[in-house]
């Protein structure tokens, strides 16, 4: 009579157990994809943040410089596409782990870099992984989460990157500016170890994550509606770095600050990227298109402001806070809107997204320079990005074909 009674209960607690253990193992999982891409993002905004400290060690000016950050603009740019069609078949998990591997080796050389050639060809190799993995993260992401949240799946593996902002970057800058520049790559080569015992252990072993035919790959390549839209990310993302780059000079020599406040300026840039990563994670799941709209056009206002009161801290901090916030609202909208495009391809339409984006930084850098160099003065590089974003706007107001509203956006990565 008592095992009869009670037999229900063990059977519910039984099951109730199993699903808190899949539970804390699926956020274990989304946990680890997320310190890959905080190493990431850690080690990408973190250059721009020692972008002084290695361009006076090198004997290197400003504009200069800035060829290193482009060099791994353009490995993100080369790499993404390129590895994922090499890597079509290749199970996610696996992929993954050589990805951060080599994103280690690369970090690696730019710590032991001796000039500019041998740092831009480090800096190119440590870009190499990053858009594949984070398309490869995304299937991964979107395999733990389940159908018709890609928007949230993207947001997910988006945030160890927008957190980077948060911590990684200023204390990696704080790294650089106490022990030196070097030691920051370093640091961040050792956090990569981490992150692949973390993929190691926690990214489930399933042939649900194996990888498809090369050819369906390519033909997402034949897509026009793909190449719009990174045509609009290149354009409109270009803002971002174009501020990002010159954070270091906007804070010591526009705003007369102590380099001690670059750390503040850059935390305070990705406080309002994570909030606008998540925000727009949602909205892009409801609205497909007015993600990108509200968040290109709320990123001009924040950075015509900026441009105008930049020379003042508090307008400055404050515009730092609201250009990495708004822009990042457009952010997973554009991979809802690759995908939308070619639902065959999901890791290449990741890779793509990060590729694009990755132009935005290589232009954005380039746009900024440019006009600091020829003496317009530090803003001018804000009113670059402004011109950027409001390009990218403008050709996605034209040429994209907007989603009707009320309908939900597609799965990301059907699995």
């Amino acid at each position: 009579m008592f095992n009869e009674a009670y037999e229900p209960q063990c059977r519910a607690t039984k099951a109730h157990c199993t699903d808190a253990r899949q539970l804390r193992r699926r956020r274990l999982t989304l946990l680890a994809l997320a310190l890959g891409t905080f190493c990431i993002g850690t080690s990408e905004f973190a250059s721009m943040g020692i972008l002084q400290l290695f361009a006076a060690s090198l004997g290197l000016d400003l504009a200069s410089a800035t060829h290193a950050i482009e060099a791994y603009a353009f490995g993100v740019v080369l790499g993404g596409p390129a590895i994922t069609i090499l890597a079509a078949k290749l199970n996610r998990k696996h992929l993954l782990l050589a990805l951060m591997a080599i994103f280690i080796v690369g970090n690696l050389l730019s710590a032991l870099a001796t000039g500019l050639g041998s740092f831009a060809l480090a800096r190119f190799v440590s870009g190499i992984p990053q858009g594949a993995y984070f398309g490869a993260g995304a299937v991964v992401a979107s395999y733990i989460v389940g159908p018709g949240q890609g928007g949230r799946a993207f947001a997910m593996v988006m945030t160890g990157l927008t957190v980077a902002t948060i911590f990684g970057s200023p204390l990696a800058t704080l790294l650089g500016q106490t022990l030196g520049w070097r030691n920051a790559y370093l640091a961040v080569s050792a956090l990569g170890v981490l992150s692949f015992l973390a993929l190691w252990l926690l990214v489930p072993r399933s042939s649900a994550l194996d990888g498809g035919p090369v050819l369906q790959e390519l033909r997402a390549l034949n897509r026009p509606a793909v190449w719009a839209m990174v045509a609009v990310a290149a354009l409109g993302v270009a803002s971002i770095f174009a501020v990002y780059t010159f954070i270091g000079p906007f804070v010591t020599d526009g705003a007369g600050l102590d380099a001690s406040w670059i750390p503040i300026a850059l935390g305070l840039f990705g406080v309002g990227m994570t909030a606008g990563n998540v925000f727009g994670g949602w909205l892009s799941d409801r609205h497909p298109s007015q993600g990108l709209t509200a968040g290109f056009g709320s990123a001009l206002i924040a950075l015509a402001l900026l441009a105008v009161g930049g020379q003042n801290p508090w307008v400055l901090m404050a515009g730092m806070l609201a250009v990495g916030a708004t822009m990042m609202v457009a952010i997973p909208t554009i991979q809802i809107r690759l995908t939308q495009a070619a639902p065959d391809a999901p890791t290449l339409m990741g890779a793509m997204n990060l590729a694009a984006l990755n132009v935005a930084n290589a232009i954005g850098a380039w746009a900024g320079g440019q006009t600091i160099a020829q003496g317009h003065g530090l803003l001018s590089a804000v009113w670059a990005g402004f011109a950027l974003t409001l390009a990218g706007l403008l050709l996605f107001l034209l040429v994209a074909r907007k989603p009707s509203d009320g309908q939900p956006a597609r799965a990301l990565y059907p699995l």
